[in-house]
């Protein structure tokens, strides 16, 4: 699919303040209401815009503690890769899923509302998943740049 400038322009704008009501939108990208309208439609239907959504700060909800816990996987076993993935991915406080090529195979980043709820997951849904070799547990201190906004 085919980008220019403008398609770059409406991008930028909806990253920076993706709250902006589209009229001001199109103000800001030079366009108009019509022309935004069936950009940005194009820009979904190319799967560019994948979705626009409420980004929650899970932190002010009363959960303090992020940890990026790193496994390397029992490789003895088939379809062990699979299974370790779909029971990760029902464990409610994991908020994120990585896979590697390398040494660490899978991470996760776990969050929890404190250090005895961390343990709770830790010792009965982390621990449980299947297929574990090993694993290292990295607890964030501070996060110094979180974005995903693309340099258009």
């Amino acid at each position: 699919m085919q980008v220019d400038d403008i398609d770059r322009r409406i991008l930028r704008q909806m990253q920076a303040d993706p709250g902006l009501p589209r009229a001001e939108l199109a103000e800001r990208a030079g366009v108009t209401s019509a022309s935004l309208w069936r950009r940005i439609e194009r820009l979904r239907e190319g799967g560019i815009i994948r979705a626009e959504e409420a980004v929650i700060d899970w932190r002010k909800l009363g959960w303090e503690i992020e940890v990026s816990v790193r496994f390397t996987l029992d490789k003895t076993q088939p379809g062990f890769f699979d299974e370790f993935l779909h029971a990760a991915r029902k464990v409610p406080e994991v908020t994120e899923i990585q896979t590697f090529l390398g040494q660490v195979d899978v991470r996760l980043n776990v969050i929890a509302r404190d250090m005895a709820h961390y343990q709770e997951i830790y010792r009965e849904r982390i621990l449980a998943l299947p297929h574990i070799a090993d694993t290292d547990a990295l607890m964030l201190i501070s996060t110094l740049k979180d974005t995903a906004e693309l340099p258009l």
